[in-house]
């Protein structure tokens, strides 16, 4: 068989599905709400209070778009935000009870509109398609690898460097100049060792590390800088990146700074999506030549 084909086979199918429930329709559900406004009804709904960080992270969103389904949100009427008693930096946002009544009727029409697909099946079809939606679901589903954050142990170091070196030796060709700096910064770190404001953060998946990052003074009074970021290849897209950026900005509040950079390059995009999530804006960019390639450089940062 054509390895093609299975993958074209798949993609009819979901092109059919989401036609059949009408996901891909402007308004989902003859509502003026797209289906990502409604994903973001639906996780406020479902967590009470939030804030836009953890919407974003949680539902993959660029915080910019996110941002603007917001503020649409705020002048219908159906959240709305308040300052953290803790943290008066923080916007709480959660559902009004327009918000709520608007969702609970978005939800009531979901259920109907299955409730009518599936009773057109009868009772032998209903369940031949039940069964295969458990099938596929079975086939598909990967189960999450357990992983913690924890403070660096003996030796953790030494890893993250050779981690670094290795990685990036392997998906970007990078040569010893970018291990001989992560290297440095390893040891800046090592000599002055944590402090009320320097930390760095390991993350564990059954006593291997899996990822890192760390967060320290930056050259500017009261900013910090998020360095070291990695995550193991077979770990992305558990959410450990995500994990150790809150763990660091979490940090770098508590810690009374005012605003966070990152140094980074172009060639990283997965990394600068996962930036934008979290609220990083780019300040600014420049071409460079280091680690034998040619680069653009790029400072990003948020205020805390």
């Amino acid at each position: 068989m054509d390895s093609r084909q299975p993958v074209a086979r798949v993609r009819e199918f979901n092109r059919f599905f989401t036609h059949q429930i009408g996901l891909l329709n402007e308004g989902l559900l003859d509502s003026p709400y797209s289906l990502t406004e409604v994903r973001v009804l639906f996780e406020l709904r479902q967590t009470g209070d939030s804030d836009a960080t953890h919407l974003a992270n949680t539902l993959g969103l660029d915080a910019g778009y996110l941002s603007r389904i917001l503020r649409r949100f705020v002048a219908d009427g159906l959240i709305e935000r308040d300052r953290d008693d803790r943290d008066a930096r923080r916007r709480i946002l959660r559902l009004t009870a327009r918000g709520q009544m608007v969702f609970d009727e978005l939800d009531q029409r979901s259920s109907a509109q299955i409730a009518d697909l599936l009773a057109e099946l009868g009772p032998q079809g209903r369940g031949e398609v039940l069964s295969a939606m458990s099938t596929i679901q079975d086939r598909l589903t990967r189960a999450v690898p357990s992983y913690r954050l924890r403070e660096p142990r003996t030796g953790d170091l030494g890893r993250i460097v050779t981690r670094h070196a290795e990685l990036y030796a392997e998906e970007h060709g990078w040569n010893r100049q970018y291990e001989a700096l992560v290297a440095t910064i390893m040891a800046d770190f090592g000599a002055s060792g944590p402090s009320a404001k320097a930390r760095l953060w390991v993350a564990d998946s059954g006593g291997d590390m899996v990822g890192s990052i760390m967060c320290v003074p930056d050259d500017e009074p009261d900013v910090a800088k998020l360095r070291v970021l990695l995550v193991e290849p077979h770990m992305r897209g558990h959410g450990v990146g995500g994990a150790l950026i809150e763990r660091c900005l979490s940090f770098a509040t508590e810690a009374g700074y005012r605003r966070i950079r990152l140094w980074t390059v172009n060639r990283l995009t997965q990394a600068a999506r996962l930036y934008r999530r979290f609220g990083f804006e780019m300040e600014s960019e420049s071409l460079t030549s280091m680690f034998g390639d040619e680069l653009v450089a790029q400072t990003w940062g948020r205020d805390l």
